[in-house]
């Protein structure tokens, strides 16, 4: 079945190191990165067994230095990315490079929202791989946007892509934490309005792993750092919170500890 439109379809690691990067991501989530032959320059697949993951490509080589530097970026499915970016600028977003076609996969462009949070339009080719799965240890379990301010990006999201609230989960002095979905069932991910001492607005991915516990260690061992312990969530997960070796931002979830 088709996911409805709005829905986050591939993620992609931007990057100044790749084959460091691979090292890491191999390293820490079990992934095996596989090189593939794209137009442009070099990319990466990180392969969860048989199925692709994810993606990742250097960042400097490609052009897509944004203001966040080394990042996770996701990409949400619209039904005409050239149409869409005339949304994103109309509501007060940014379009960072202007839609271009990556032959037999699809059409995309890199925007952002109103403070800054990067993400991807993309428009799937006809016959182009299908979305990302999810679900299992080693695919993606979440998305997280840390935002500059959770009004101002929710009615950005929800103007364009009709997401929708599914619960909002008080956080005392930290506001006011909103799951959303993108029309699936149940949420795809949750917003905030991100402390004020930390890092720009950012979009977070979340990764599924067997224990957060067992991998905490594999991510300073590997020279990434773990910038939260493992905690439970009120869903009953275990999080933690990491950056790789080059500053890129990720999480990881698991069921147990």
């Amino acid at each position: 079945m088709p996911r409805p439109y709005g829905s986050f379809w591939w993620y992609e690691l931007m990057t100044t190191d790749l084959p460091a990067a691979q090292r890491f991501y191999d390293a820490v989530i079990g992934w095996k990165s596989q090189k593939v032959d794209q137009p442009g320059g070099a990319y990466s697949l990180f392969m969860n067994g048989d199925t692709p993951a994810a993606g990742a490509l250097p960042l400097l080589e490609r052009g897509h230095q944004g203001p966040a530097g080394n990042l996770w970026i996701g990409y949400i499915d619209v039904p005409d990315v050239d149409a869409f970016t005339g949304k994103v600028t109309a509501a007060g977003g940014t379009i960072h490079r202007q839609p271009e076609d990556i032959p037999g996969i699809g059409r995309f462009a890199v925007t952002a929202d109103p403070h800054g949070a990067l993400f991807v339009l993309f428009t799937p080719a006809p016959g182009s791989p299908p979305a990302a799965p999810e679900g299992q240890p080693g695919l993606i379990g979440w998305r997280e946007l840390m935002a500059g301010d959770l009004e101002t990006e929710w009615k950005f999201y929800t103007d364009l892509f009709g997401w929708t609230v599914v619960q909002e989960i008080p956080m005392g002095p930290m506001g006011v934490y909103r799951l959303f979905s993108t029309g699936g069932a149940g949420p795809a991910g949750g917003m905030m309005t991100k402390p004020l001492q930390t890092e720009q607005p950012h979009w977070r991915y979340v990764f599924q792993v067997e224990s957060v516990t067992a991998a905490a260690p594999k991510i300073t061992a590997a020279g990434g750092a773990v910038l939260s312990a493992p905690q439970q969530v009120p869903n009953g997960q275990w999080v933690l919170q990491a950056s790789d070796p080059q500053g890129g931002f990720f999480s990881l979830v698991s069921s147990s500890p």
